[in-house]
């Protein structure tokens, strides 16, 4: 075969925006006002400042399943982040909307993660319950309109309203019919609606569907390289079992990291592709000639097929018996929730412990200010500083 040449199918992106697309001319605009970029949309503005922000450089070492001492190869929140916005804006030029936008919401959506990943946020909720619980998608949205001190004239990145809108939907649409919506979600909303009882536009759900299909593909990579599970035990799940099947039959036995990167490459494949084409079938279906047309559907407009979707759940459940509850990893996540909860009971019983920039936020130990000051304070932490924090604060070492 002669080199320098592509082989068909050719993809051209649409020419022009889809009429649901969101639009920067009709954006709501900057809770604080402030001439916009002669060089840059407003969304991609967000998504400059959000990779320039103190938060998105944090997420390099927080854990996504593995603690970070276990090795440098394996993915973090920072990695996962970028994956996750590769899909989003590939996905979202397919489907003729702002590419920008999804990809802003997809690099923003992690942001508020604790240390040790979801152990960690499990560990801060239970110790801050009685003040309202700890919700990572809740303090993102406060990381952006509040900690974040970067410019001169507000606090936070003085995000759109689009992208808040995004960060604090892009799973759907927030009441209070279950629980409570959380504090920072509510308060922010009370100054500047964020029309929480409806979906997002296009642009922020094909980043939640993103992060599906991103998290999905990657934990098969680390969980085979960290030996969690064989790919003969792959052979056993759903949609990606079939696929190691007709690898072997094509290639037969690859050296295990060609075999790792073909899985993966397969399963996101069929993953994006029956996002696009589900979505597209539901976009034909609803007609939708606005973006306050996705908003105001009763369901999700991006989506996985009905064949699909209950697959994906299995092999969710899969990985979560395989790979999040394996006892390697729960024994260290384990550990890391013993971590954030004795850093919490040590702060919040003696603000003094905290840094001086961090304490003179406190009040009275105990009371709801100074949780609030030590739970923003552990949010922020990455894996590595809340070991630190702990040999400093009790005068040992933990090992995870």
């Amino acid at each position: 075969m002669p080199l320098g040449r592509l082989l068909p199918p050719f993809f051209e992106p649409p020419a022009q925006r889809a009429p649901f697309a969101t639009r920067t001319k009709d954006s709501h605009g900057r809770y604080f006002e402030e001439p916009e970029s002669a060089t840059r949309t407003c969304y991609s503005r967000d998504r400059d400042r959000i990779i320039h922000s103190a938060a998105f450089r944090r997420l390099k070492h927080k854990t996504q399943v593995f603690v970070q001492h276990e090795g440098d190869y394996y993915r973090t929140r920072l990695t996962h982040s970028l994956e996750v916005a590769q899909i989003a804006r590939s996905v979202a030029r397919v489907l003729a909307v702002d590419e920008d936008l999804a990809e802003t919401v997809a690099l923003a959506h992690d942001l508020g993660h604790t240390p040790f990943g979801h152990a960690g946020e499990e560990a801060l909720n239970a110790a801050t319950e009685a003040f309202g619980g700890f919700d990572h998608n809740a303090h993102a949205l406060k990381l952006v309109t509040q900690i974040e001190h970067r410019y001169a004239e507000f606090d936070g990145l003085n995000l759109t309203w689009e992208t808040l809108e995004g960060m604090v939907k892009h799973n759907g649409p927030i009441t209070a019919q279950k629980k409570p919506i959380p504090g920072p979600i509510a308060s922010f909303n009370a100054k500047w609606p964020l029309d929480l009882t409806t979906w997002p536009g296009l642009e922020a759900q094909i980043a939640a569907m993103a992060d599906d299909i991103a998290y999905i593909n990657h934990d098969i990579d680390d969980g085979l390289r960290a030996e969690l599970f064989t790919i003969a035990d792959l052979r056993e799940a759903p949609i990606v079992g079939p696929q190691v099947g007709e690898i072997f039959g094509h290639y037969g036995d690859l050296e295990l990291g060609r075999m790792i990167g073909e899985i993966v490459r397969q399963l996101m494949s069929t993953l994006i592709v029956d996002l696009i084409s589900e979505t597209r079938r539901r976009l034909e279906e609803n007609a939708p000639r606005s973006v306050a047309d996705i908003r105001s559907r009763n369901d999700a407009t991006a989506a996985f097929s009905d064949v699909l979707a209950p697959q994906v759940r299995a092999l969710k459940e899969f990985m979560f018996t395989r790979m999040y509850r394996h006892p390697h990893v729960m024994g260290s996540m384990n550990r890391a929730k013993d971590v954030v909860t004795a850093l919490f009971e040590a702060f919040s019983s003696d603000p003094a412990k905290l840094p001086p920039d961090w304490a003179k936020g406190c009040n009275a130990p105990g009371d709801g200010r100074t949780v609030s000051v030590v739970r923003d304070y552990i949010a922020g932490m990455t894996d590595n500083y809340a070991l630190l924090e702990y040999s400093r604060v009790f005068h040992k070492q933990i090992a995870l």
